[in-house]
């Protein structure tokens, strides 16, 4: 699977303090691996993000992705809960 990184969620990740980029990279190779692991709580998303997912970075951090022709996914967006779905 190839994963692209979108311009937006790369100016977020670039913010994030070490810790929480490694986990990121850590969950990445995981859903490589296994996208529907039980860590990663993959799901769908409706309202703003519909047609895109959702996996669990930390207990309140997310990573909003979408799925791609050709076996690739776009991660999209980085963030807590509160930043990402404004609740």
């Amino acid at each position: 699977m190839k994963v692209i990184l979108h311009r937006d969620f790369s100016k977020q990740f670039a913010k994030l303090d070490r810790k929480l980029r490694i986990r990121f990279v850590e969950r990445k190779d995981l859903f490589l691996v296994n996208p529907h692991h039980s860590l990663l709580d993959n799901h769908e998303l409706d309202h703003d993000w519909a047609g895109c997912r959702s996996i669990n970075i930390t207990g309140d951090f997310r990573a909003i992705f979408r799925p791609l022709p050709a076996d690739t996914i776009e991660f999209l967006a980085i963030g807590t809960h509160h930043q990402l779905y404004g609740k």
